[in-house]
């Protein structure tokens, strides 16, 4: 009986060193790590396509060039006519700033409060805000010397991860077959299980968050549009990108357009307007896009999501909050169908 006793606590002791090893490891190959997340992240999204030319004739190869070359394609047409009216709405917003007066627009302000709330100190609003601003935009500059100096890591992203994804795609039978291989027998089954299911799953939610993400930055962009708000375009766009992180999308999307706006018109005019497209769009959004979209993907409560995005920040900064989700999906569908399998085959326990 001891001896059973000590054989299962080693055998935890083992398992918990082997986590404990395999999360610092994680830690210290971040960008390893990240390049491979993404790349299996594009392969879910290329995947569907993939088998549906698959299922026309062609081979795995074919079909999986076929979808890169394609998409490829698009992403220039996309560029060629997206970014010249990127750089103009980008030039105007230049010259809309060289006519900007702060200091003004904050006297301005600083009146109309003290009117409503004469018991203020004079020139004490002005003074704070200039520090605010000179601290934000000292900060802003140095964050983006860092981004620059490391332009060519930003660049090999775009040329690592679709090679990576490729073969990913190309190979994936083999792949799987060879992980699957591996196993004991006594596992085999229920690691083919899990696998499908985790594969199945993130497939699903990947495609549902980047066609949500898309649909968002569109609308806003449009509705940016119709109210007449300049460099709707670039406005949409961040949009987009801010929702690919969950609950946070309103809050990244929608500070941008406000501050432009108080910037170029000098008021506050269009912040009523740019409030209503982002409550039109996350009303449509979370009312019938997500429902439908998401109605197969894995539950996770939001509290718990919040908690991720957080530690995920924390730990590899936008991208770790960009992938905390996708990462949470795996790990929740494998626990659950490994808990399972442990409940109702008779896999070995420890």
């Amino acid at each position: 009986m001891t001896d059973i006793l000590n054989r299962k606590i080693f055998n935890y002791f083992f398992v918990f060193i082997g986590i404990a090893a395999a999360i610092f490891l994680l830690y210290v190959l971040s960008n390893v790590v990240i390049l491979f997340v993404l790349s299996v992240l594009l392969g879910f999204i290329f995947a569907p396509f993939v088998r549906l030319l698959e299922g026309k004739g062609l081979s795995r190869t074919i079909s999986t060039l076929s979808i890169f070359l394609l998409f490829a394609f698009l992403v220039y047409l996309a560029l060629s006519s997206v970014i010249p009216k990127l750089i103009y709405q980008m030039d105007q917003l230049v010259i809309a700033l060289k006519d900007f007066s702060l200091n003004e627009e904050l006297n301005i302000i600083e009146q109309k409060l003290l009117s409503i709330f004469p018991f203020f100190d004079k020139g004490n609003l002005v003074k704070k805000a200039e520090d605010i601003i000179s601290t934000s935009f000292n900060d802003l500059i140095s964050h983006l010397t860092f981004y620059l100096g490391s332009i060519v890591s930003i660049a090999s992203f775009f040329v690592i991860v679709p090679f990576i994804s490729f073969f990913l795609l190309k190979d994936t039978d083999a792949i799987q077959k060879g992980l699957i291989y591996k196993v004991p027998n006594k596992y085999f089954e229920v690691s083919y299980w899990i696998l499908k299911r985790v594969t199945l799953q993130l497939g699903r939610f990947v495609r549902a968050w980047i066609f949500d993400a898309a649909f968002v930055g569109v609308f806003i962009g449009f509705g940016f549009y119709l109210i007449g708000l300049p460099n709707a375009l670039p406005l949409g766009v961040i949009a987009g990108l801010g929702h690919l992180v969950p609950y946070f999308g309103p809050i990244i999307g929608g500070i941008p357009a406000i501050i432009l706006s108080i910037m170029i018109t000098g008021n506050l005019s269009m912040v009523p307007l740019i409030i209503l497209v982002i409550i039109l769009t996350y009303t449509v959004d979370n009312g019938f896009v997500q429902p439908y979209i998401f109605s197969k993907s894995v539950d996770i409560h939001p509290i718990f999501i919040i908690l991720l995005i957080i530690a995920g920040s924390e730990l590899f900064g936008i991208i770790g909050m960009l992938l905390a989700v996708p990462t949470a999906t795996i790990f929740k569908t494998a626990i659950k169908e490994i808990y399972f399998a442990y409940k109702n085959y008779s896999i070995a326990k420890l």
